[in-house]
């Protein structure tokens, strides 16, 4: 039977803890540690450390607003609530561009690393295959896929772990490539801008946990239990990204300079250093796990576009087909968020620049979405003064902080990434105004 504006709850802390990681996904610093090692001057673990601090901001946000509206949606709720349907539906409008394009890039990471394993199919038939599997799972229900997921999520942190021990072993065994603290002040010198610049990209190994958000109408027990698993998740993913670093930093056979000076070597620096101290073996697992754990990432991601596709389709500010719901299950808006994540993770899998384009634009969206987010936190509390006499440090203070870490790194981002943030924005504009003018048409007329 098909109904509009019904999710299911059937949810619990576990199941948020679970797409929260696998979004995250736990082995995140695989892919950028050479990038940021070698823009860090060997700092890497810090801006690790930084990063986690600067994006607890947006997720103490997220907390504040989640108790305030518990409903599908995350950020274009909140913002509604906040600061009103204008601002709320531009919110949504950027997210949405960052939550379809995320998980493209998930699964063509988890193509790509198919594909080095099985060279005979080409990459973007891999991503295709990912898209069709985790798009199923998907329609099956949520509860299932937090199960799937578990597992996966599971096999991830297991692999986690297996590196994190034979890393102590070769260590202790071995010695260390670089000084033992040399991630938190870098192997040569020591640049508080570089680690600043760092952290810009190091931002993006965190976009994900804000997904939770997106189950709140699915969840049992109410509210409070998305706030805790947004910070859990953000706090758990800090301390994985923080560790595996610090010990693949002190494996590095070569320098954060000689990082910088060949650039072809940062993509592959992590298991290039993994490979060198600990074994090919373990090089290729990690790689399975990427491959896997990518795929899933893409599930968890996409699941939380179809929410947020669903809330504004519900509220009426996309075509309202999209908040129909089967069994408690948003399918329509899972179909739609699988189908332009497919169009896009399969044209960029058949290009060799593919990758390269997705990656450059794929933060703006969602940075921009949580700087409205913090600007909600003060709307609601502290201007419309909503639920009682605000707190200056909680509803001012630290969104107006966060706020302005996340323009820092948006002016930090790639030209190509403000350009097309700056693209969609306009055109959101537009709707937006167009919606604006056929509403008053419609309240003229009545």
């Amino acid at each position: 039977m098909t109904e509009h504006g019904t999710l299911r709850r059937n949810l619990g802390f576990r199941d948020l803890v679970v797409y929260g990681l696998l979004f995250i996904a736990p082995m995140a610093p695989v892919g950028v540690f050479g990038t940021l090692d070698a823009r860090s001057h060997g700092a890497v673990a810090l801006v690790y450390v930084v990063a986690t601090v600067a994006m607890a901001f947006t997720a103490f946000s997220y907390a504040q607003m989640v108790r305030v509206a518990p409903q599908a949606g995350s950020v274009f709720t909140y913002a509604r609530k906040g600061l009103g349907e204008g601002p709320g539906f531009i919110a949504g409008w950027m997210a949405m561009l960052d939550y379809l394009l995320i998980p493209a890039v998930a699964y063509l990471f988890a193509g790509i690393a198919m594909e080095a394993l099985v060279p005979g199919v080409d990459r973007w038939i891999w991503t295709g295959i990912a898209v069709v599997i985790t798009t199923l799972l998907n329609l099956w229900g949520v509860r299932a896929a937090a199960r799937v997921g578990f597992a996966v999520l599971a096999m991830e942190i297991a692999v986690l772990l297996v590196f994190v021990v034979s890393a102590v072993v070769v260590l202790v065994r071995d010695g260390a490539r670089r000084d033992w603290w040399s991630p938190l002040t870098g192997d040569l010198s020591f640049s508080l801008a570089a680690v600043v610049g760092a952290v810009s990209v190091a931002v993006l190994s965190y976009l994900g946990f804000d997904a939770i958000a997106s189950f709140a109408e699915e969840v049992t027990g109410g509210s409070r239990k998305v706030a805790r698993a947004v910070l859990f998740c953000l706090a758990l993913a800090g301390v994985l990204f923080v560790a595996q670093t610090w010990l693949v930093a002190l494996l590095e056979p070569v320098s954060s300079a000689e990082l910088a000076a060949d650039p072809a070597k940062q993509g592959s620096a992590f298991y290039d250093a993994v490979d060198a101290s600990v074994g090919g073996w373990l090089h290729d697992l990690v790689a399975v796990s990427k491959a896997i754990g990518a795929a899933f990432a893409a599930l968890a991601g996409q699941a939380a576009g179809g929410r947020l596709l669903f809330a504004m389709g519900r509220d009426r500010r996309l075509p309202h087909v999209l908040a129909r719901t089967d069994a408690g299950v948003p399918r329509v808006a899972l179909l739609v968020a699988a189908t332009v994540t497919m169009i896009a993770a399969v044209w960029a899998a058949r290009r060799d620049d593919g990758l390269d384009h997705l990656v450059s634009v794929v933060d703006v969206g969602a940075l921009t979405a949580f700087v409205l987010l913090h600007a909600s936190v003060v709307g609601w509390f502290a201007v419309r003064k909503a639920e009682g006499p605000p707190s200056r440090l909680k509803h001012v203070v630290l969104p107006v902080v966060g706020a302005a870490i996340l323009i820092a790194v948006i002016v930090e981002a790639s030209r190509a990434a403000q350009v097309v943030g700056a693209v969609w924005l306009g055109v959101g504009l537009v709707v937006l105004a167009v919606q604006g003018t056929a509403r008053g048409a419609r309240s003229t007329r009545s």
